[in-house]
């Protein structure tokens, strides 16, 4: 017999008995349905954490003293040396201080960064509402600030809240400053999932950072350069020349941030792998499903098995029908739960306001698997059926 035959016959053996074959497709829907929803979520918080951490600046090298090097400090002059070596495009200064603001009666936790104009270029910072800091700002050393706008929603419950005032906790006590812009930065979408981990963060002139925490130098540099794959030699151009400059012997060090997202996402990869098998397993326990369901089948069919022998059915085409029924079974099941998987993985990125991600890969690895899961456990009801003596069928 043709495997169209063979298909053919499946599918009207499979519908002769609708209940008990729906619910053993049911099984391996469900186990298919778990393992493409976490491939799905995994790869979408996988693209959604890099895209992140791109915005944030992770395309940078990062400059800052040794943690050997009590004495050594960045300064404006070191700012001027490392923007003028040769490959870098652009330096930040930045501060950061985890502190208290209050607000509206609340008292919130906040990341507040002292940072320069070059912020928007350096961590993708956009303004919502308002305006970003700017060179005027850092020069008359204004308490004025920008405000994620997710930190203003979470305090005001809109996000447009330019013109409002807030205390911010710097320098041992606290002071008044005023929003001047709300930022639709690429850590919105990061803070609204871990908003109850991850605090607001809040941008401030770095020149008022400084007077306000008496301070006249700097905590890091980030730097922009032409070509992230050059890394290696700008680092050592980098930290060379800012050595020779203040006269020390491996005074600072520089981090490329992108070879570290590199490792957080192969990290996030082995996770999402490592559960897709755990729910993998719930495949292999509906397999069990679809052999006792054959062997029923079997058990049913006994006379119509010795019929197809008397007449020259051979042992392998009764093996065949069998085996294609089996695997038909699970291919339909496995369709019903890759579908289910995508429509529930749709409908969560819409709901959470992120770009749905498609991994075909564990598409076709699911509807395979459980192929073979139908094809292994289909195995022995097919043999069983294969070696029926035609006489002894026909008695049953």
């Amino acid at each position: 017999m043709s495997a169209v035959t063979n298909i053919i016959r499946s599918l009207m053996n499979i519908f002769r008995s609708r209940t008990r074959s729906v619910l053993t497709m049911a099984g391996i829907a469900v186990g298919v349905f778990s393992v493409v929803l976490i491939s799905v979520v995994g790869t979408v918080g996988t693209a959604q954490v890099s895209k992140t951490l791109v915005t944030m600046g992770v395309d940078t090298l990062l400059v800052q003293a040794a943690e050997n090097s009590v004495s050594v400090t960045l300064t404006d002059s070191d700012v001027s040396a490392v923007r003028a070596v040769d490959g870098v495009t652009d330096v930040m200064p930045l501060m950061a201080s985890m502190t208290e603001v209050k607000m509206i009666g609340r008292r919130l936790d906040c990341y507040v960064w002292g940072v320069d104009k070059s912020a928007d270029r350096l961590i993708s910072l956009e303004a919502e509402h308002g305006r970003l800091v700017n060179n005027s700002d850092a020069a008359a050393r204004l308490r004025v600030c920008v405000i994620d706008e997710q930190f203003a929603i979470e305090s005001y419950g809109r996000s447009n809240v330019v013109g409002k005032t807030l205390r911010m906790f710097l320098g041992g006590k606290y002071h008044e400053f005023e929003i001047i812009g709300v930022a639709k930065s690429g850590l919105s979408s990061l803070q609204g999932m871990l908003s109850n981990i991850m605090p607001g963060f809040m941008y401030i002139p770095i020149t008022t950072m400084q007077q306000l925490c008496g301070r006249t130098t700097y905590d890091k540099l980030a730097v922009k350069i032409d070509d992230m794959n050059s890394d290696g030699v700008i680092v050592d151009k980098v930290t060379g020349a800012l050595d020779r400059k203040n006269g020390h012997t491996d005074g600072y060090i520089c981090n490329n941030l992108l070879s570290q997202k590199g490792q957080l996402d192969d990290i996030l990869s082995i996770v999402t792998t490592a559960l897709s098998l755990v729910a993998g397993i719930s495949l292999v326990v509906s397999g069990i499903s679809v052999m006792t369901t054959m062997m029923m089948s079997v058990g049913e069919r006994t006379r119509e098995i010795g019929i197809k022998k008397s007449i020259g059915a051979k042992n392998r085409d009764i093996c065949a029908e069998f085996l294609t029924e089996s695997v038909v079974l699970t291919v339909m099941g496995s369709m019903a739960g890759i579908a289910a998987g995508l429509f529930v993985a749709v409908v969560g990125c819409f709901i959470a306001g992120v770009p749905f991600v498609l991994n075909v890969g564990s598409l076709v690895l699911s509807a395979l698997a459980a192929a073979a899961i139908g094809a292994v456990f289909g195995a022995y009801p097919a043999y069983k059926a294969s070696t029926l003596k035609p006489v002894d069928a026909l008695r049953m």
